[in-house]
């Protein structure tokens, strides 16, 4: 048995104003009832909010006062993430692993910012994954990351055996998301940590999911903390003789015959979203994909444009010449 405690805190974030002393009083009270927590993960944006105008260069004072608590408690800390201005002006949302010495022992930034409603937040392009002494390997994605199974197979393809996943979820999609996280953890073998926050951090609903798709808490929508022991055995077990015994996912995709040319951008195979329209927020009564051609069609016209002096190209927004 390889034991390991991990707290979920489920808490009120507000927007206007900073919300880092809630979190480190919170920090305290769970480690005074749950002495026994090694980890505390917060949901994501806790510290500021979901506002990118608290936007501050990393590292940075907030994010000191953590690794202090961190070294005070002897615990690992995720304090959710926070907007990162980077020297060249572009805002990131950005999570940092702080070790029980109160060292930053990995940082990351969110893959896929919820556009088209996050604009002008960058993408980060690293992945992160650390290692706990004695334990396992864990994995950090934020919030709208989960919704490309390429981010978790990624983490999990380098041994991952915990996702950690700090969401911001406060619209009608919560329940997609809940269903993500679920087969997110069968379809990866692995546990799911996946916190979301209150007010305007979120509709609450988070939840921890085991490497077999079982639910093992789910929060409802009031302030929560939930410190859970997993045992990282469960994961390398279920790895080598499958889900209840029987579907060995990892390694039937390690020895899989099919190449996905999807992923090669220069295949043609994905000409169909070439069709589909400009990312943008939906504008009031809009028509959008109400006379737009079924797949078949607009693959002709695509086939056709690109075929004529003058095409329009979909990723670029503009008229272009081939």
């Amino acid at each position: 048995m390889t034991p390991f405690a991990i707290a979920g805190v489920q808490m009120h974030v507000g927007a206007l104003h900073s919300n880092v002393e809630a979190m480190r009083h919170r920090i305290e009270i769970l480690m005074a009832r749950f002495p026994w927590t090694q980890m505390v993960l917060f949901s994501e944006l806790a510290p500021y909010g979901p506002l990118d105008r608290f936007a501050q260069p990393f590292p940075n004072d907030v994010i000191q006062q953590f690794q202090e608590d961190a070294r005070r408690f002897g615990i690992w800390l995720i304090p959710g993430s926070m907007f990162e201005k980077t020297e060249d002006g572009r805002i990131l949302n950005t999570s940092v692993v702080i070790n029980p010495q109160g060292e930053i022992a990995a940082k990351y930034s969110k893959m896929f910012p919820f556009r088209p409603y996050e604009a002008g937040i960058s993408a980060g392009t690293e992945f992160c994954v650390f290692d706990v002494p004695g334990v396992g390997r864990f994995g950090l994605s934020i919030c709208y990351d989960i919704w490309f199974p390429e981010t978790t197979r990624q983490l999990t393809s380098q041994g991952v055996e915990v996702l950690l996943h700090p969401v911001l979820t406060g619209t009608t999609d919560r329940d997609a998301e809940i269903a993500i996280a679920r087969a997110t953890a069968a379809q990866f073998q692995c546990f799911v940590f996946d916190v979301n926050g209150l007010g305007a951090g979120g509709v609450g609903r988070s939840l921890v999911v085991d490497p077999s798709a079982t639910v093992l808490h789910q929060s409802a929508g009031q302030e929560d903390m939930f410190p859970i022991e997993i045992d990282l055995d469960q994961v390398r077990r279920q790895r080598e003789t499958g889900l209840k015994g029987l579907g060995q996912v990892l390694k039937s995709f390690r020895d899989r015959e099919a190449e996905f040319t999807v992923y090669d951008r220069s295949s043609g195979a994905d000409a169909y979203l070439r069709t589909l329209g400009p990312l943008e927020t939906p504008a009031q009564g809009s028509l959008r994909g109400l006379q737009t051609a079924d797949p078949r069609s607009s693959l002709q016209n695509l086939e056709q444009t690109f075929h004529s002096p003058h095409h329009f190209s979909v990723y670029e927004g503009k008229t272009g010449s081939d």
